[in-house]
């Protein structure tokens, strides 16, 4: 089981560590420029992580139906799945693209900063949201095939992708001088060559495939039966549950980040930069929560409850090991992180006083990770949502409850460590309330 898991996880690793990786670089890039790109540039991957996040259904819902459907040997229903999820995501990014002024005239409601700050963020929305088609299509592809239990197809999607991201930003940044809207236009042609790649890609795994399956060959009879409402309706049930828990988390990212900048652009500065160590154990985290999500499914699906009490196990205890080795890295190597995002001393000093909350991530979120993974393969979304509504209202209540409570002897210190406070508190009850589920809602689907 370990051999499957690491088979599963490793690419999925990959695949994700590329992802900060590339926050990392667009953060450094920015970062020698002024605090000012910072903030503009935290700010402007607020806006598409609060947009995209809520669709990040697309990805989880077509992974957990897909593993499912591998499981218990229904081909068929695993391209219609991927058939539904790539119709939904064409739709929304349409839908995005015509109402991208309307969105941006929420962005100064929602985040707070200087007006250079904000200037900065809304040309790097109005660059970048042009590749919504492009990612969201590639959210679709992304759960199919780790349904499917192939992880290793979007690893290179990813690598590819994120290769031409970190060479088209440092082209139109440093080499055009294309400034922030350099870094936005990478992520644009990116985007739609990790799409390219995956079609490819998808016309190649179809091959593998009855050919009657394939929806590349433009079946009408099979995207009209993949369609159909009453076979959708389930989809956009466990889908409708991973929305609203989605909205949530999105919620709670976009509301650090503005709060962050209503108390100075320093602030916003730092948390950036810490988040950036979130982000690269969250990513880390995922690559097994990735595997849950193929095993859990396929073993519902195949109805092997032995070897499903067993992947959960293992999953856990590598999450556990993970934990471990994070937090002695983040104790020794945090000075050698933190001249990766930025050469400013000031805010270099500054950010280290809050270096507490970084150790305090992987202790808190890893049992988040790993559960949104498991209960993801069992399409157990009823659950996930439930328990984000909870550490979500848990969040806001403990932060504006302690800010009331502090009045006005309030600094700026005291202000930023309510708020990693609060967000520690969310990250463990988020684990801990799925924690409790498992036997009910994992378990007896395999029975």
């Amino acid at each position: 089981m370990n051999k499957r898991i690491l088979g599963l996880a490793l690419p999925n690793i990959v695949t994700n560590i590329t992802v900060p990786l590339l926050g990392m670089v667009d953060m450094a890039i920015v970062g020698h420029l002024s605090s000012a790109h910072i903030g503009a540039i935290t700010i402007g991957t607020s806006i598409f992580n609060l947009i995209y996040w809520n669709f990040g259904f697309l990805r989880m819902g077509t992974s957990g139906f897909t593993a499912q459907a591998y499981g218990a040997g229904r081909m068929d229903e695993a391209v219609k799945t991927l058939v539904r999820a790539l119709a939904i995501a064409v739709g929304i990014a349409l839908l995005l693209i015509v109402l991208q002024w309307p969105l941006s005239l929420l962005v100064p409601v929602v985040f707070d900063a200087s007006d250079s700050v904000m200037r900065m963020a809304l040309t790097y929305f109005f660059v970048r949201i042009w590749a919504a088609p492009a990612t969201l299509g590639l959210y679709a592809i992304k759960g199919w095939f780790i349904g499917m239990q192939d992880s290793k197809t979007p690893m290179w999607i990813a690598i590819f992708l994120n290769c031409v991201n970190i060479v088209g930003s440092l082209l139109f940044v440093l080499g055009l001088h294309w400034d922030i809207a350099g870094v936005a236009l990478g992520t644009v042609v990116a985007n739609y060559s990790g799409l390219f790649l995956g079609i490819v890609l998808l016309r190649r795994k179809f091959r593998h495939l009855n050919s009657q399956l394939s929806i590349l060959n433009y079946q009408f009879s099979t995207i009209k039966s993949a369609l159909r409402w009453a076979d959708m309706r389930r989809f956009f049930k466990v889908n409708g549950d991973i929305f609203l828990r989605t909205v949530c988390l999105s919620a709670v990212f976009s509301f650090i980040t503005a709060a962050s900048g209503r108390i100075s652009d320093e602030i916003l500065a730092i948390d950036a930069i810490l988040l950036q160590f979130f982000t690269l154990f969250s990513y880390i985290m995922d690559g097994f929560a990735y595997a849950g999500e193929s095993l859990v499914g396929r073993y519902i699906g195949a109805r092997q409850r032995d070897n499903l009490r067993s992947a959960v196990r293992l999953l856990l205890a590598w999450g556990l090991a993970l934990t471990v080795v994070f937090t002695v890295l983040y104790a020794f190597f945090n000075s050698q992180f933190l001249h990766l995002f930025t050469d400013d001393e000031t805010l270099i000093a500054a950010t280290g006083d809050y270096l507490g909350w970084v150790l305090a991530i992987p202790v808190c979120g890893f049992a988040a990770f790993l559960f949104d993974g498991i209960f993801i393969g069992a399409t157990a979304s009823r659950t996930m949502r439930n328990a984000m509504f909870v550490a979500t209202a848990a969040f806001f209540s403990l932060y504006f409850g302690l800010k009331l409570l502090a009045g006005q002897s309030l600094d700026a210190y005291r202000w930023n460590n309510i708020l990693w406070l609060s967000f520690m508190v969310y990250l463990s009850l988020r684990g801990l309330l799925q924690g409790l589920r498992v036997h009910k809602d994992i378990y007896s689907q395999a029975s």
